[in-house]
């Protein structure tokens, strides 16, 4: 297997970190805009693993198609991980495909509301433009995976093994994130720095959140609706040591992946977000610092989402300032495979101070690049094998969660958690 990543943001650096312990691919090129972001990945595994000859760095614009592909049979690529802003999933979707390359995402292919009821009816959802293109793939024998991060990806996972091995019927499938992260400035002071990129987080916050439920799979969306940003707020308990946080709807993948292999009534994304970044959230959409189509300032044409994210902390750099855990999960409810009612959480923590140690790598990046490294694993080895574009609830659950589990060296040793309660 030789990989090549497009992005060394935080999670593409965090995933050339993850992999360099493991021994399943032969190449790992790191691709970026700016070559000194790649190579600063390069060198920086190099120097925690000496001797390490796989890695290597390379420069490709992932807006361009055409670059992508071009890179992908340069670099003699069999897999590509894409590690950028979701703005650019269907280039390097694409270019992949025309390579023919296996392709693998954390984020699908962007949404568009519904022109007339952006609150009630779906218009273009996530992965909408990738799924249109299933039958491409394939019928050239090759495999998509997408949605492969920890949310979605993980949580994913969970919703699998959920049907497969604990419930007999479920009534929802609920992904619920928390965290109780706090970044400090050189004085000790708590600031705002959101621990993932934040054209992102504003795509999925402020974009109509998504809900699916199987009574309604008749109407013509097809079971999805959607609901105004931050609605039916609740307060979740998360587990070892972060406590309960309150959650709102958020438009998330998910949401589109999970009815598609998995039964359920309802599927739903809540995350916790916090008072702070919800205020943040509303005054940007206020302002219209949200947008991402350019605006003349002074002669120059910039997007104000982009002005938003290059002026606060690169995700990328704030974990030695950052404390507290990251919880990833999913909470299903239904009837257990012994008849009874069940409610059970299955989830993943991470504790800043341990990937920083083990990784020098953030926990929120570094989570999210941990499981399309398992899912490259289990590729190569054949455990996992497809074509077309699939999710990963379409794959046995089993076999993920095991390696992810497993103490190094056979595993990832990232534990894995479930309550019943």
């Amino acid at each position: 297997m030789r990989v090549l990543v497009i992005g060394a943001g935080g999670v593409g650096d965090a995933a050339a970190r993850i992999a360099a312990e493991r021994r399943f691919f032969d190449a790992w090129v790191v691709a970026d805009r700016d070559p000194a972001r790649a190579e600063r990945t390069v060198a920086a595994v190099t120097a925690r693993h000496p001797g390490e000859d796989r890695f290597s760095a390379a420069s490709v614009d992932a807006s361009d198609e055409a670059a992508v592909e071009a890179l992908v049979r340069e670099t003699g690529a069999t897999h590509v991980l894409n590690a950028v802003d979701p703005r650019f999933v269907t280039s390097v979707f694409a270019g992949a495909l025309a390579a023919g390359a296996d392709y693998l995402d954390m984020a699908m292919s962007l949404s568009r509301p519904h022109p007339e009821q952006p609150y009630a009816r779906v218009g273009v959802k996530l992965g909408d433009e990738q799924f249109a293109r299933a039958g491409e793939w394939e019928s050239a024998g090759r495999l998509a995976l997408v949605g492969i991060g920890v949310e979605p990806g993980l949580s994913d996972v969970f919703a699998r093994y959920a049907a497969d091995h604990l419930f007999s019927e479920i009534d929802e499938l609920g992904v619920r994130d928390g965290a109780n992260l706090v970044v400090r400035d050189e004085d000790g002071t708590e600031v705002f720095a959101p621990g993932f990129s934040m054209w992102t987080t504003i795509e999925e916050c402020l974009n109509p959140p998504v809900v699916w439920e199987a009574d309604r799979a008749g109407e013509p969306d097809g079971g999805w609706s959607t609901l105004p940003p931050f609605a039916e707020p609740e307060v979740f308990d998360f587990p070892e040591g972060i406590g309960p946080v309150e959650c709102v709807h958020v438009e998330h993948e998910e949401v589109l992946l999970m009815p598609r292999w998995v039964d359920a009534r309802r599927v739903t994304f809540k995350y916790g977000l916090g008072e702070e970044m919800i205020s943040v959230l509303r005054t940007l959409h206020t302002l219209g610092l949200d947008r991402t189509e350019p605006v003349d300032v002074g002669g120059v044409r910039v997007s104000p989402r982009d002005v938003v994210a290059a002026v606060l902390p690169d995700p990328l750099t704030i974990g030695p300032r950052m404390e507290g855990r990251t919880c990833a999960g999913l909470w299903v409810t239904g009837t257990g495979t012994d008849g009874a009612p069940r409610r059970t959480y299955l989830y993943h923590v991470v504790d800043n101070a341990d990937s920083m140690r083990d990784y020098d790598s953030q926990c929120v990046v570094w989570q999210t690049a941990l499981n399309p490294v398992v899912a490259l694993e289990l590729l190569a080895t054949g455990t996992w094998a497809g074509t077309g574009v699939l999710g990963p609830e379409a794959f046995d659950a089993v076999p993920f969660l095991d390696l992810l589990a497993a103490p190094k060296p056979e595993g990832y040793g990232s534990p894995w958690g479930l309550e019943d309660r």
